[in-house]
């Protein structure tokens, strides 16, 4: 007996929050990718992979949080595992089992999917690939500066338009939260902080105020990170607080030394602003931390974000490892130039078509095809046998720049009809002077 459910036609659909892309938006996305790895990789950077699923105990170490309630976790047998939410943790997963055969500093990027049960909405998804970039090992506020240049040249690399990389450093706040006696306040604080931009001052005050901060408290620290002006204006004000706390002025330190390594790096004041409401709200940032937004596209937010941290491996081993890192949300950043149509130019799929026509001229568009691929030419040829107005629209379709036409008279005397699809051109030409023609894009 047949069941009639095997007949029934199911829609096709997706889960809300996970993205899919046509063919030409791949490739930009694609392009993206590689732009990315080819600078992290002029840096020094070196790649990893860690595995999608992580065992659910090492993934929620850290414990708590609103993260933990966006986490994708499900049992077999008797272990629990989990969808990775970042590329952080894992990451000190990694550098904890293999910290024997790694060389510190160890510089790595990494560029994998993550998820997160939250609410899908502009730019934010549940699936979605993070670029992520650390330097692990070292105290030095030099790969600080440095990661932020690497990061503004990716920005250019991918000519996205004017961004902007906000700087600050959490130890300013800490000090002046300690400097008017609310330190058992100060998780709270920083959370309600780093929202600042997002939901704006008055709401925050609220916030500040059902923490336990009195209206002055309140008040002084929405003052605080309100703070505007010009990088060394900003700097020029917090010295003039005349706070003798250590944290304090040590951010201010800080600060003045990541800028001025950032400058020499070539990531000068037009891309750099300080800004005293950028906090990050994860626990583990201790220092420098930095977000990257769109000029023309702010409603997007940070597209690009990071900071140093002390201990990235407490959670795994006693060896303290502090470091740095930044990541780019590729996919957030990918569905804004989506909207604003301000794509970059890739690399077309297809260089040539070889079309061939007639029983004789198969074996030698094969020929040509695999010539063409060993010259590094990207080729796609006809086995379909389609007429010859069929192959010439698919190949239109395809937009590629040049069609390879054959049949049995070319195929005869081992030559190609080579057809440059934008001026619409064609010469009759022997292989090599057509691989020539097709790679030095000339007509």
């Amino acid at each position: 007996m047949i069941d009639n459910r095997i007949m029934n036609n199911v829609t096709p659909r997706r889960p809300q929050g996970f993205q899919e892309y046509l063919p030409a938006q791949q490739l930009q996305f694609d392009f993206m990718i590689e732009k990315i790895i080819e600078i992290y990789r002029l840096y020094g950077l070196m790649p990893i992979n860690t595995p999608t699923l992580e065992l659910a105990d090492v993934l929620l170490a850290k414990g708590g949080g609103e993260t933990e309630k966006e986490i994708y976790r499900f049992s077999k047998g008797d272990t629990e595992y989990a969808l990775r939410y970042d590329l952080t943790i894992p990451l000190a997963r990694y550098v904890s089992e293999h910290k024997n055969d790694l060389t510190l500093p160890f510089r790595r990027y990494q560029i994998q999917k993550v998820w997160r049960a939250e609410r899908p909405q502009k730019g934010r998804y549940r699936e979605f690939i993070q670029c992520d970039a650390d330097v692990i090992g070292s105290s030095s506020i030099g790969h600080d500066a440095e990661l932020i240049a690497m990061a503004a040249d990716i920005f250019r690399s991918l000519k996205i338009g004017k961004f902007t990389i906000k700087i600050n450093n959490r130890k300013i706040l800490s000090g002046f939260i300690e400097e008017i006696g609310l330190s058992d306040k100060s998780e709270d604080i920083m959370h309600a902080l780093d929202k600042i931009e997002k939901i704006g001052r008055d709401e925050v005050g609220k916030i500040l105020k059902g923490s336990g901060c009195g209206d002055d408290d309140a008040n002084q620290l929405l003052d605080f990170v309100s703070i505007t002006g010009s990088n060394d204006t900003i700097l020029n004000k917090l010295e003039g607080y005349k706070i003798k706390n250590k944290q304090f002025a040590e951010g201010i330190s800080d600060l003045r030394q990541v800028l001025k390594y950032a400058n020499e790096l070539g990531a000068d004041d037009s891309v750099c602003s300080l800004n005293l409401g950028i906090v990050r709200g994860l626990d583990y940032y201790t220092g420098t931390v930095y977000e990257t937004t769109l000029d023309d596209r702010p409603d997007f937010g940070s597209v690009c974000s990071g900071g140093r941290y002390d201990d990235l491996t407490k959670y795994f081993s006693k060896s303290k490892l502090p470091g740095v890192g930044i990541s780019i949300g590729l996919s957030r950043l990918f569905a804004a130039l989506l909207e604003s149509g301000e794509m970059m130019p890739s690399q077309e799929p297809v260089e040539a078509f070889v079309a061939n026509f007639g029983a004789g001229s198969r074996e030698w568009a094969l020929k040509i095809s695999n010539d063409f691929r060993a010259a590094g030419i990207r080729t796609q040829v006809d086995l379909d046998g389609d007429k010859p107005a069929k192959q010439f629209k698919y190949a239109d379709r395809l937009k590629v720049p040049y069609t390879v036409v054959v049949g049995e008279i070319e195929a005869k005397n081992k030559l190609v009809q080579l057809k440059n699809m934008s001026s619409g051109q064609q010469e009759e030409l022997a292989i090599d002077t057509a691989i020539i023609r097709i790679k030095n894009h000339e007509s």
